[in-house]
């Protein structure tokens, strides 16, 4: 009976899906040139492309670890009986975990290890089969977005996600503290370096400690404590006295100028404005002022 039934079913139903195309095929006509899909159309579209499904290479033993993507839906896969642990990053903390349906699923949270290794995990279960909802994790780091669904099959034991991001930014970090710790000093020829500068104004915590050129570079050296107070702009200071701001790059504590000059002032303060004057005096003169203090 069922057979005998199904037939005019099915042509009643191409009928009718004809007729809609038809009739769509109409619209689309009627429809002024560039205009888009309905906004639900995509929304459905976005959600679609915008999901990430796990597959087999996706998972370490049976934990899903995935890349974390900021605005990408992570699909997870449930079943009755089951609690699916997702596994978020190691000191992240937990803000709020919202879902579309808390009737027919039951979400809870706890913590793992302690320390710089504590992490937070959301434990999801659905009541039973044929069930889909979303769920909304946030936390101080990040909000994650999930669409949970049920079914009589395997379910996910654990999801967890790796995160591209937040590794770039620990080796740009690395890179940056490396290049502050090399020595200035690589690459230079001592039996060129020139240490005829002298130090005189204020004298304030940031004075530096010397200054010296290796004929092409200026690098004025200051305290290890300028890493963790106010570094002062330097001014090169013309002929005629007047001040004019120049590049330098911090290396370390360092300052490097890209070029050798005669008279520069460190600046720092408004109301009360500490100077220090840096000046480079003849080679000669110091090797004369020597001469007479040995004789």
């Amino acid at each position: 009976m069922t057979r005998q039934h199904s037939l005019p079913r099915l042509l009643a139903i191409s009928v009718v899906m004809t007729g809609v195309s038809l009739a769509s095929a109409a619209n689309a006509q009627e429809r002024p040139v560039g205009r888009t899909d309905t906004p639900m159309a995509a929304v459905a579209a976005a959600n679609r492309v915008g999901t990430a499904e796990p597959n087999l290479s996706a998972f370490i033993n049976a934990s899903a670890v995935m890349p974390f993507v900021e605005g990408t839906i992570y699909q997870v896969h449930t079943a009755p009986g089951r609690v699916t642990d997702i596994v978020l990053q190691p000191g992240e903390v937990l803000g709020a975990v919202a879902s579309g349906d808390t009737a027919r699923w039951v979400i809870g949270d706890t913590v793992s290890g302690s320390g710089a290794d504590k992490r937070a995990h959301v434990l999801v279960k659905p009541f039973a089969a044929g069930l889909s909802t979303n769920l909304v994790i946030t936390t101080d780091r990040r909000t994650y977005h999930l669409a949970l669904s049920s079914s009589t099959g395997a379910a996910m034991s654990a999801l967890s996600w790796t995160y591209p991001q937040d590794a770039l930014i620990a080796f740009k970090r690395a890179q940056e503290a490396s290049t502050a710790a090399a020595p200035v000093a690589a690459g230079l020829d001592v039996d060129q370096l020139h240490f005829n500068y002298v130090l005189s104004g204020d004298r304030p915590a940031w004075r530096p400690l010397r200054a010296f050129d290796d004929g092409r570079q200026t690098f004025i050296e200051f305290a290890a404590s300028l890493a963790v107070g106010e570094a002062p702009p330097l001014f090169l200071v013309g002929a005629k006295g007047e001040a004019q701001l120049v590049n330098y790059r911090l290396r370390g504590r360092y300052y490097v100028v890209d070029r050798i000059f005669d008279v520069a002032e460190l600046r720092l303060g408004t109301k009360h404005q500490e100077i220090v004057h840096i000046t480079r005096i003849d080679e000669a003169s110091i090797r004369g002022r020597a001469k007479g203090k040995s004789s």
